[in-house]
């Protein structure tokens, strides 16, 4: 069975702009060695990054967005979570993986999603550690 995987904005952001970790973690994803899952909300922040803080275009906007949509299954989450006040964005990422069940929520964020290291069984580490765990020995 395929690892259920969330991945935080920062991932996304990350894989597209600066390669490394993030872009494997990606990749498995495209290459439908993980199960990825995403939503809405989660996808209106990518974007909004992109366009605001990076300036994209919009047509590169839409092409990333394109491929996240590819490479994942969106979803809607049922429910929302109040879990993490310092950044209301983040209690998305959670929502998602508690809808859509998935083991891992893959993340690059050291002030909020990281130090909790679990929400509701669900593992939420870096993409280092994530690539570690599921490689094939």
């Amino acid at each position: 069975m395929k690892p259920r995987v969330v991945l935080d904005t920062s991932i996304y952001i990350s894989a597209i702009i600066f390669g490394g970790k993030p872009e494997e973690v990606f990749l498995l994803a495209k290459e439908k060695e993980i199960e990825l899952f995403v939503s809405a909300a989660i996808i209106a922040e990518v974007a909004t990054k992109l366009s605001d803080k990076f300036r994209w275009s919009n047509a590169d906007v839409t092409d990333f967005i394109r491929e996240i949509g590819e490479a994942a299954t969106i979803i809607k989450p049922s429910r929302q979570l109040a879990v993490i006040e310092a950044d209301e964005s983040d209690n998305r990422i959670l929502e998602c993986a508690v809808h859509a069940r998935a083991e891992y929520i893959v993340s690059g964020d050291q002030q909020h999603l990281l130090p909790l290291k679990n929400y509701n069984g669900i593992e939420i580490i870096s993409p280092a550690r994530f690539l570690k765990r599921i490689k094939k020995p």
